[in-house]
C-alpha cells in the first residue's frame, strides 16, 4: 500500500529548497546544521531530492536527498521531518516514495541510509533491517582540526 499523505501536504519533487529552510526543517528536529555553500555543493552533487511542504505556510516540513555512482551504490541524506503528530508519516512517505525511485532508476543498487534514531519506524516500515546479517555501518563526522597557537 502506497503511504499518503496527511491533508494540507504536499510532495515536491522539482524546486529545490533554500539552505535557510534546509537548516531551519535541521535545527527543528535537532540536527546538524550547515554553512549555504555546503548545501550548494551538496544539492549539486545530488541525483534527486523530496521535499515536503506544508501548503498553508509554505514551510519545508521534510526532506531526504540521493547519491549515487549510478552502478553500485546509492545513498540517502538527510532524512528530516518535522516534529510534530505527522513526523511519522512525514518520514513514510519520503521512504517509500525515495524508495520507488532508486528501485526503478538504479536496480540492484546497494543502498545506505543517514537518518536520525526517529526514522527507524519508518524505514522498518519500508522493509529496512538493522544489522542484517551482523553487518554494522559507523559514521564520522569530520571536522576541521583546531589550529594550535
Amino acid at each position: 500500500m502506497v503511504p499518503r499523505l496527511p491533508s494540507g501536504y504536499v510532495l515536491e519533487t522539482t524546486a529545490v529548497p533554500t539552505a535557510a529552510a534546509l537548516n531551519h526543517l535541521l535545527a527543528s528536529c535537532e540536527e546538524s546544521t550547515h554553512p549555504e555553500q555546503h548545501w550548494e555543493r551538496a544539492l549539486e552533487s545530488s541525483l534527486w531530492q523530496l521535499s515536503i511542504i506544508e501548503e498553508s505556510s509554505g514551510e519545508l516540513v521534510g526532506f531526504v536527498r540521493a547519491t549515487s555512482d549510478l552502478a553500485l551504490n546509492a545513498n540517502l541524506w538527510n532524512l528530516s521531518a518535522r516534529p510534530g503528530p505527522d513526523q511519522q508519516q512525514l518520514f513514510t512517505v519520503l521512504v517509500h516514495r525515495a524508495l520507488h525511485i532508486l528501485r526503478r532508476d538504479l536496480p540492484g543498487c546497494s543502498l545506505s541510509v543517514s537518518a536520525p534514531s526517529i526514522a527507524i519506524a519508518a524505514l522498518e516500515t519500508n522493509g529496512f533491517v538493522i544489522d542484517p546479517g551482523g553487518i554494522r555501518a559507523m559514521g564520522l563526522q569530520l571536522k576541521s582540526p583546531k589550529t594550535s597557537e
